[in-house]
């Protein structure tokens, strides 16, 4: 017996009922459903599915599932089409990998970004499903279900969205949709220029006369120019003699980037675990994990004497290797997978551990990790990255 996949899609104003009216007179019938998508835009429905129908069922006009359909649209001023697909329909349903771009702007998002990015999937042959606005209140924020063929360059299309983003000033993430997208389970924050808005050695260096030197070291080795071993050393050893007293004036005058205590409130709220893995110093990342709430702070350790720091370190250095390792560790102590790991940093040692994680983000980053970093956030705040986690916004209390 030969049988027919037919595409049925139903418009109109939407109500309560319409879906259970519509599966009622496909139920009745035993017809298999194969396929089924429904989005409501200011109030207008547009629904979607696929039945399996055999010959003998369209050949009888007088009772088939069809018929009935169209009766019940029309009842409820629905417009109702149908139409048999093909075999190339089919190859096209079945076609690539679902992906998510995420796209989160701190202003109304334009036609203008629209038009480019869809441009953009077109020129490389990516087909979007759905679109869904993400903030509740305002146009700000997309989600856009897409299939992605596995032949994508994904280079060349990370670095036109990058463009797209920066021409915009609005961020974009291109997600797998997997079992992972949603279920996120630890933050891990980079603190200098991410946690903070700052780079607590060049504060420190300010505050001891050195502050040139030091800033002059800090910025090579952010963008990946020096060794970073050596390069904390060097800089450490000029700030021998700085009291500890000096370090807590600093500490008192840390600016917190913006969004941080909202995100971090937000995702506790949720029951994430947040830490935070530093090079820069313990004295520092302990007292921001106190004040923020979070479970963990790893860094690196001043040698202090008599109130004053000796200008050496005590312990192992944590770079860019060690924060990668200590991200898989705090995740194998609390159970986590690492793809539900979310790294967040800003520099080039920041690089494997944004790698380490499911979901690597370089935030406000140098130039270097943006191009390097599978996903990056460079305009909005750090509650931005809600959306990118599928939470559509900060809690209010």
């Amino acid at each position: 017996m030969n049988e027919k996949k037919i595409l049925f899609t139903v418009s109109g104003g939407d109500h309560p009922g319409i879906t259970s009216a519509l599966m009622k007179i496909i139920s009745r019938s035993s017809v298999p459903i194969l396929d089924m998508g429904q989005s409501v835009t200011y109030g207008l429905l547009s629904l979607s599915f696929v039945l399996l129908i055999q010959d003998t069922e369209l050949e009888d006009k007088d009772d088939h599932v069809i018929k009935d359909l169209l009766f019940q649209c029309h009842k409820m001023g629905l417009k109702l089409s149908y139409k048999i697909l093909s075999p190339e329909d089919d190859k096209h349903a079945s076609y690539g990998e679902k992906f998510i771009l995420n796209c989160v702007s701190t202003e109304p998002i334009t036609s203008h970004f629209v038009r480019d990015v869809a441009s953009l999937l077109a020129d490389r042959n990516i087909n979007i499903h759905r679109i869904d606005r993400v903030s509740p209140k305002d146009f700000s924020s997309l989600e856009i279900l897409t299939t992605v063929p596995k032949s994508i360059d994904w280079n060349e299309t990370k670095s036109e969205l990058l463009k797209i983003s920066t021409d915009h000033q609005i961020d974009v993430a291109f997600l797998k949709d997997n079992i992972f997208r949603r279920s996120k389970r630890l933050i891990v924050f980079d603190m200098d220029s991410t946690l903070i808005q700052a780079e607590v050695i060049d504060e420190m260096g300010k505050v001891h006369g050195v502050g040139e030197q030091i800033a002059e070291v800090t910025e090579k080795a952010m963008n990946g120019e020096i060794d970073f071993n050596e390069a904390l050393k060097e800089r450490v050893s000029k700030l021998k003699g700085l009291e500890v007293e000096k370090m807590k004036e600093i500490l008192d005058t840390l600016p917190l980037t913006p969004g941080v205590e909202e995100f971090i409130a937000t995702i506790k709220s949720l029951g994430y675990k947040v830490a935070v893995i530093s090079g820069g110093f313990s004295f520092f990342a302990n007292a921001l994990k106190d004040k923020l709430g979070l479970d963990y702070a790893f860094a690196n350790e001043l040698k202090i004497i008599d109130g004053k720091l000796t200008g050496e370190l005590e312990g192992t250095i944590v770079n860019a290797e060690q924060k990668a390792m200590l991200t898989k560790l705090i995740a194998q102590q609390e159970g986590i997978n690492m793809e539900q790991v979310v790294a967040i940093g800003d520099g080039a040692n920041d690089l494997p551990m944004l790698a380490a994680a499911g979901l690597g983000i370089a935030f406000h980053a140098k130039e270097i990790v943006k191009k390097k970093a599978s996903q990056h956030m460079s305009h909005g705040p750090m509650t931005s990255i809600l959306y990118f986690l599928g939470i559509p916004g900060p809690v209010v209390e």
